[in-house]
Formats: C-alpha cells, structure tokens, sequence
C-alpha cells in the first residue's frame, strides 16, 4: 500500500531554501534588483532624452528649410537675373535644384492644387500625389505645422501656401512643404537604445559575478562568527575571531561578539568559583553538624550541648544563604526601594545602631543637612557592615568613627577606624566575594560576603566605594552616592 507524504520537501528543494536564506544570496538578489531597476530606468530616460531632442532637431530643420524659401522667393532668378514675381514654378525649381533635405526629409510643391515637384523621385506612400494628405494640403491657404499618422508611420510637415504678390487676395496658387517621416528616426534611436541595454544587461552580468565574490569576501567574517559561535562551548570558551587590525560594520560587530564572549566567560568562570566557594564554605558547617550528630551522647546534657552546636552551625548557614540571596537580588530592578531621607536624622539613627557592636570608642565625626534619595534599609545595611568590619580589625579602645558630608552633588558617609590598616595587597581582593581580610586581633566569623554585599549596594545606587588605608594606620570605607535632586524621586 503506497502512502503520501505532506509537508516534506525533496532534500533539492530544501538545499536551494537554505542558499536562497543565506544572507550573500539575499544580498546578491538586492544588488541584482537594485542594478536592473536602475539599469531600465536608464534606458528608458535616455530613450525619451533622445526621443525629445529628435523633435526639436527636426522641427528646427522644418523652420530652416521654411525660412530658406522665404528668401529665396524675395531674391533674383540666377538664370534671367529678374525678380522672381509670380514666377512660382521657378521658385520652386531653383529651390529643389539648391537645396539637399536631411535623411528622412521631403521637398514638396502644389502648384494650383496639383502636384508639381518634390526633392526625391521615390517618395513614399503618404507623400505621393494621390496620397490623401496631398489631397489636404492641396485645399490649404494658411501655413500649418502639424503632424499625421500613416500606414508609413508619423509625418511631421510644415507648409507654406504662395499668393501672388500683385494680389495678396486672390487665390493661392503655390504650396511649399516640408515633411518628415519621423518613424525612421525613432527606429534608429530604438535600436541604439536596444544596444545600450544588450550592453547593460552584460555589465550586469559581469558586476553579478565580482558582487558574488565581493559579498563572500564581506561576509566571510560572519561565517567565521557563526563557526566560532557553533564551537563554544561550556568547556570552551576561550574561542575568539582575529580582527587583523580590520575596521568597518563587520569589524564592530567582530569586537562586540568578541566581548559578549570574554562577559561569558567571566560569568561562567565567576559562577565556577561561587558554586566552589559555596561548596567550601557549606562543607565546613556540614562537617561539624555530621561529626556531632554521630558523637552525640546518650545524656540530656550532651544532647543539648550538640543540639547547641547543630543549631549555631544551621543559623550560619541560613545567614550565609540569605547572604547569597541577597547579592542575586542586587542585580534585579526591584532590589532597591528609594524614598526621600533626611541626612542629619539618618546619620544620628546609624550612629545609634552601630555602637551597640562592641566596646570601642565611638565617635560621630559629622553631620550633613539635607535630602537624600535612596533606600534607607539597604544603605543601613552597608554601613552597618562596614562598622562590624571595623570592629574585627581594631581592639577594644581603639575609635571606630562615622561621619557623613555633601560635597557638591555627592553625598560622602564614611566608617573610620584606628585598627590594624588593611594590607596594600588586600586592598583590591577584599570586596570579591568569600575573600576575609587578615586580622592579628581576631578570626573573622564572617562568610567573606560582607564588603561585597556593600558593594553592590553601593552599586545600586548608582555610587562608588573608596577604601583608604595603611597598615597600623586604620582604614577608612566612604560611600560615595548621587545626591538626587527630591523632583526625581518616583515612589
């Protein structure tokens, strides 16, 4: 039993769907409608510019041959050396003897209504003398520039009727006509026009050919993007396109790939290191829960000392999570919730908070005045992390002073203190995440995510971290923010 397939293209088919898909193929198909619009329209301007100036070459000639009549009709008969008069047979006999009409030109004379002499024996269809347009012309008193369509093709003529001079009145006796079969002409421009466009067509044909290879040229840099694109992958992500000092559109977007290549990399290496990280600093609380539980003895007071334990290690890793939590959220746009804050009233609530940390000696350096647009919760956050930091680098004694101050369109808070200093060497790791700075005085219980918390803050607010600081000399953290103006607040 024979069944029907819908819906499958041959593989032919399918190969000439993809090439026509291809962008060199696109681009091709643009230049070779783009050239061959432009190309006829070449052709056809050209073809009416010729067409227009043929008219008004063979209307000219019309006037020149007309005018010529005129002055000869005024002047002498060569022959008897006499005014001509009324002599009209020998007008028009001089006249044709003299003159040689262009290609496609006629002569013509009536005399009386009849036919007399014409500038060629072979005249053709329209212009003979039992031609129905001799028949009109014959009936003509006034000159008349017209044209008529024959069998032949279009005549264009202009007559000039003859009175006798004695008697301006009496009947015309004379008609002089130049006629133009025009027809012959514009076929001689048709077939030029003809050739002109044979030509084109060829030079299109050619220009296709270099456009194909010019294109392949052009593009090759994107098919090697979408080589490079098709060979990275998880494990490898250090392919990159050569740029060979190149410039232009192609260029640029060589360099941008390149560099959305070097940020995935970044990422990918910097979500490596966290899950690493994560995975040390969440062994150390595992160890110590599993190691107690499978110690725990077998009295109530051992069970509620390892009880104890179990229950401090889970509270540090619910900090840690939280902690990990709290810097994805840094980059969503919901992470900061601005509101109008008064410096002074903040400055004096954060000086409140962070003495209660240890016994040192506090001070309230300065005070600033004004608005600051930013979230309250999440700028206490900072500094009360910059202050716990201050408290597990100094000694009990030692000052931990808080300050804030507007400079310019900047607000400055700062934390300062007295303690150990922060080595040179560490003072460009210590905001990475899970990086703990070195302390004579006392292990750090942190995770290594507070200064990089308050980075990010910082961060979100659109400011800057500076550090300051020398060894034995303390440290000073200052939060440089934007002071935004009330009016942009949006709530």
């Amino acid at each position: 039993m024979k069944t029907r397939s819908f819906g499958v293209f041959p593989a032919g088919l399918v190969g000439w769907r993809r090439r026509l898909a291809e962008a060199r193929t696109r681009i091709l198909l643009w230049y070779l409608v783009l050239m061959a619009l432009s190309g006829l329209a070449s052709v056809l301007t050209v073809r009416q510019l010729l067409l227009a100036r043929l008219e008004e070459r063979v209307e000219q000639s019309l006037y020149q041959e007309v005018e010529e009549f005129r002055q000869l009709r005024s002047g002498r008969n060569p022959e008897t050396g006499e005014l001509f008069g009324d002599d009209i047979e020998a007008i028009f006999d001089v006249f044709l003897s003299r003159n040689v009409p262009q290609d496609n030109e006629y002569l013509l004379t009536l005399v009386d209504g009849e036919f007399y002499k014409a500038s060629s024996l072979a005249l053709p269809l329209p212009l003979r003398p039992d031609s129905p347009l001799m028949t009109q012309w014959s009936t003509l008193t006034q000159p008349i520039q017209d044209s008529q369509n024959t069998l032949a093709g279009t005549v264009l003529y202009l007559t000039e009727p003859i009175a006798p001079m004695g008697n301006p009145a009496a009947s015309t006796n004379g008609l002089f006509v130049v006629a133009h079969l025009i027809d012959r002409d514009r076929a001689e421009i048709d077939e030029a026009v003809w050739i002109i466009a044979r030509v084109m067509l060829v030079v299109l044909a050619i220009a296709s050919a270099l456009a194909w290879f010019a294109a392949g040229k052009v593009l090759a840099p994107l098919r090697l993007l979408s080589h490079t694109a098709r060979s990275i992958t998880e494990a490898n992500l250090t392919e990159r396109i050569p740029l060979d000092g190149a410039t232009g559109d192609i260029a640029e977007l060589t360099r941008t790939f390149n560099d959305m290549l070097d940020r995935i990399e970044a990422t990918f290496t910097s979500q490596r290191q966290l899950l690493n990280d994560v995975g040390h600093e969440l062994r150390t609380p595992i160890t110590i829960i599993r190691g107690h539980l499978e110690l725990m003895g077998t009295t109530p007071e051992e069970q509620r000392e390892t009880l104890d334990i179990v229950i401090d290690e889970l509270d540090r890793i619910s900090r840690f999570i939280d902690e990990l939590m709290l810097l994805a959220k840094a980059e969503r746009p919901d992470f900061l919730f601005p509101e109008p804050i008064d410096l002074t009233v903040f400055t004096e609530e954060l000086f409140a908070k962070i003495t209660a940390l240890g016994d040192r000696q506090w001070q309230l350096e300065a005070v600033a005045n004004g608005p600051l647009v930013g979230d309250r919760q999440r700028l206490t956050e900072a500094i009360v992390n910059l202050a716990q930091n201050a408290t597990q680098h100094t000694r009990p004694g030692d000052t931990i002073a808080l300050g804030s101050e507007r400079r310019q369109n900047q607000v400055h808070l700062w934390v300062r203190d007295t303690g150990e200093g922060i080595d040179p060497a560490d003072q460009d790791r210590i905001f990475q995440r899970f990086v703990r700075g070195r302390s004579r005085y006392r292990r750090s219980e942190g995770s290594g995510l507070g200064l990089a918390i308050v980075e990010a803050i910082v961060q979100a607010h659109g400011g800057t971290i500076q550090l300051t600081s020398q060894p034995e000399r303390g440290a000073t953290f200052t939060l440089v923010l934007p002071l935004k103006p009330l009016q942009e607040f949006q709530p």
